[in-house]
C-alpha cells in the first residue's frame, strides 16, 4: 500500500516539475486561451484518473477495496470507488472556485503583475497540497478512532452552507487579517515588487531588468533604508503568504466535504489533489469572469448543505435508495452547480438586453 501512496506522490511531483521547470519556466502573462487549454489538460487528467480507480479498488490492487468505508458502511469496489472520486472531484473543484474569488481580490490588493500571478499560486498550491495532505491524515485517524465526528463534519458544513446563503459575501481588507500584521511586525517588507522574488538582500542591485524588464526601475525606499545585506520580503511573498492562509481557512469547508462522501483515504487525498492541481489555470480563465457567476456563490451554499445532509442520513439513504446513492448524489451536485452557471448567464444576458 506504501508503494501507491509513493508512486502517485512521485508522479504529482513529477507534474508540478514539468508546470514550472519546463512549460512556464519563463515568466510570461498568462493568456485565457493558454489557461483554458492547461483547464482542460488537468481537468481531463483528473477525470481520466477515475479509471485507474476503477480498476484498482475493482482488482483490489496493493489492498485497496479490501476495508469498510467508514462514511457510508460499504466495501468498495470499482464502481463505487470511481463513483466517490469522481464525486469528491466534482466538489472539490467547485469549492474551490470560491477560493478564485479570494485570489483575485488578494492579487488586486497587493497589486501583483500579472506577470508573476503564476509563481505566486504554484507555490501556493504546492503548500496547499502539503496542509491538505496533513489535515486528510488527521481527519482519517479521527474518523478511524471516533466515528461520531462525520456527525460533526455533518452540522459544521449545513451551518458552513447556511452562513454563506445568509450573510455578505465581501471580504474583509486583507491590512486587517491577522497574518498580514505578524509579518509586518516580524519581517521586514519591501515597498516594491522586486521581479518575481520573493526576498531580496538590502544593499544588493535594485535592478533586475536584465531578467525581468521594467519591475524594479523605481528606487525602493524600503530596502534603502535597511542595514545592509538583511533580507527583507518583497510584496510578492506577502501575497504568497496570504494564499496560503486563506486557502487553509477554505481546507476546514472543503476536507469535511470530501469526509461526507468517502473516508477512504486514497479517495479522499487523490480527488483533492487533482481538483487543486488544476486551480491555477482555471483561475487565469475565470478571473476575468467571476462577475458574470452571481449565483455560483448560491449553488456552492446549497452543494455544501446537501453534502452536510447527506453526511448526517448515510445510513437512512443507504437503505432507502441502495447501495448506488452516492451516485444520486453526484447527480445532484452536478444539477445543482448547473443550475447555478446558467441561472448566471441568463440574468446577465437579461442585464444586457435591459441596458
Amino acid at each position: 500500500m506504501i508503494w501507491l501512496w509513493v508512486g502517485f506522490i512521485v508522479f504529482v511531483l513529477l507534474m508540478l516539475a514539468l508546470d514550472l521547470g519546463v512549460f512556464h519556466r519563463h515568466a510570461h502573462v498568462i493568456t485565457v486561451k493558454e489557461a483554458l487549454i492547461w483547464s482542460a489538460v488537468w481537468i481531463t487528467l483528473g477525470l481520466s484518473f477515475s479509471v485507474f480507480v476503477y480498476y484498482a479498488y475493482e482488482s483490489h490492487w496493493l489492498g485497496l477495496g479490501n476495508s469498510i468505508d467508514a462514511a457510508d458502511g460499504l466495501i468498495n469496489d470499482g464502481t463505487t470507488a470511481m463513483i466517490k472520486y469522481i464525486t469528491g472531484y466534482v466538489v472539490e473543484k467547485s469549492l474551490s472556485v470560491d477560493n478564485i474569488f479570494v485570489i483575485a481580490m488578494i492579487f488586486g490588493f497587493f497589486a501583483v503583475p500579472p506577470l508573476y500571478q503564476h509563481r505566486v499560486l504554484f507555490w501556493g498550491i504546492l503548500g496547499a497540497l502539503l496542509m491538505r495532505g496533513a489535515m486528510i491524515a488527521l481527519g482519517a485517524t479521527l474518523i478511524a478512532e471516533f466515528h461520531w465526528i462525520l456527525y460533526v463534519f455533518g452540522v459544521f458544513l449545513i451551518a458552513t452552507g447556511l452562513k454563506m446563503l445568509v450573510l455578505k459575501t465581501d471580504h474583509a481588507d486583507p491590512n486587517q487579517n491577522i497574518i498580514v500584521r505578524l509579518t509586518r511586525r516580524f519581517f521586514p517588507i519591501t515597498s516594491r515588487f522586486h521581479g518575481e522574488h520573493f526576498a531580496v538582500r538590502a544593499g544588493a542591485p535594485a535592478s533586475y531588468e536584465s531578467e525581468f524588464p521594467g519591475t524594479a526601475a523605481l528606487p525602493d525606499a524600503a530596502v534603502d533604508k535597511a542595514r545592509p545585506g538583511t533580507w527583507m520580503l518583497t510584496p510578492l511573498a506577502l501575497a504568497l503568504i496570504v494564499v496560503e492562509f486563506t486557502d487553509l481557512l477554505f481546507a476546514v469547508d472543503s476536507i469535511p466535504a470530501i469526509f461526507a462522501i468517502t473516508a477512504d483515504p486514497f479517495l479522499v487525498f487523490t480527488s483533492n489533489v487533482f481538483a487543486i492541481l488544476g486551480l491555477r489555470s482555471l483561475y487565469f480563465a475565470l478571473a476575468g469572469m467571476l462577475d458574470k457567476f452571481r449565483y455560483l456563490k448560491l449553488s456552492l451554499a446549497v452543494v455544501l448543505i446537501v453534502v452536510g445532509v447527506k453526511m448526517l442520513t448515510a445510513a437512512w439513504l443507504k437503505e432507502m435508495l441502495g447501495s448506488n446513492f452516492n451516485f444520486y448524489l453526484l447527480g445532484v451536485i452536478l444539477l445543482i452547480l448547473t443550475a447555478g452557471v446558467v441561472g448566471s448567464l441568463l440574468a446577465e444576458r437579461r442585464d444586457a438586453k435591459a441596458a
